[in-house]
């Protein structure tokens, strides 16, 4: 039988000195931790449960994580589903303070970058190392398991209530942790059971959110002019030199580059080439046969001419 989130834990470890998490509210069951997180920040909804923490009168949402055991109406990039068995997955969403909107090409890929170190880390730890890679924009592969997709990452842009100012992006984040074949929805799915390291949903997102953190700080998403929205107690690199290095460990994390692919934009065009990196706004870059073009969004497909398939 699959155990519920041990919330106290997990709020104990999160909202602690050093750590810029503010507080966890945790439902049983869910429709999105994304909706529910921007209601918190528009004003449409006050913090309720037993296990929210570290709640402040004018934390406003910010820096808060809404976590759930079932999330019953998840969406995915392009308005798609996202659906998974009660207690199988980590389901969470949080709010990230951004002083700039440009910041938010890049959330997704920072979110990628900071789940793929924390899988190795938690996986490590339980003795059976996993190597995760990132496929541009915001899907987490496994490469133990044919790289098959292991999360999904949705960010999305919020204006903050009447009153506050400013906006925040909401970083949704699913991760397939206990599912067996049998309970994914396609075979190009996987979980880190099926890729063979058994591991607590707790440690999952205690080292997501630690890695998240250290990324954030890096880049210098999150911090505003005077520090007061920042990451506290985070010693990121300042800066141009700080961005330019997260930027370089994502473009080094992801599979994405050198392959061939196939974008698929929102207009119902696909177009083919050859993914040759990630430009300093988050963008992908493929060289085709019309010449080099960038893509701020699109569905890709890895197109694997060897063995004559996609993922």
């Amino acid at each position: 039988m699959r155990d519920s989130l041990d919330i106290e834990t997990v709020s104990a470890a999160l909202v602690t000195s050093g750590r810029p998490w503010r507080g966890v509210e945790f439902h049983p069951a869910l429709g999105s931790t994304n909706t529910r997180l921007r209601e918190l920040l528009t004003g449409a909804a006050e913090p309720t449960g037993a296990y929210a923490a570290g709640r402040a009168p004018d934390d406003r949402g910010l820096w808060w994580v809404v976590v759930t055991d079932h999330q019953t109406g998840g969406r995915g990039r392009l308005g798609r589903a996202w659906t998974v068995p009660d207690r199988a997955s980590l389901a969470v969403s949080v709010a990230v303070p951004v002083t700039d909107p440009a910041q938010a090409g890049w959330m997704p890929l920072l979110a990628g970058l900071a789940l793929s170190r924390a899988v190795r880390r938690v996986t490590e730890s339980s003795g059976h190392a996993l190597t995760a890679r990132l496929k541009w924009p915001n899907d987490v592969l496994l490469a133990d398991d044919g790289d098959r997709k292991l999360s999904g990452i949705l960010c999305e842009l919020v204006t903050l209530g009447s009153g506050v100012g400013g906006q925040a992006v909401v970083v949704g984040t699913g991760v397939n942790v206990d599912q067996t074949r049998e309970e994914l929805p396609v075979d190009t799915a996987t979980s880190l059971a099926l890729a063979g390291a058994r591991v607590r949903r707790e440690d999952v997102l205690v080292a997501y959110l630690d890695e998240l953190t250290a990324v954030l700080a890096g880049a210098g998403v999150g911090t505003g002019p005077s520090g007061a929205d920042g990451v506290d107690g985070v010693d990121g690199v300042d800066g141009a030199a700080g961005a330019a290095g997260v930027r370089t460990a994502y473009r080094e994390a992801c599979s994405t580059i050198g392959l061939t692919v196939r974008v698929h934009l929102p207009t119902g065009v696909a177009v083919e080439g050859t993914a040759v990196g990630v430009d300093d706004a988050g963008a992908l870059v493929v060289r085709t046969d019309d010449g080099v073009r960038t893509f701020a969004a699109g569905d890709v497909v890895h197109v694997r001419p060897a063995a004559g398939g996609l993922a």
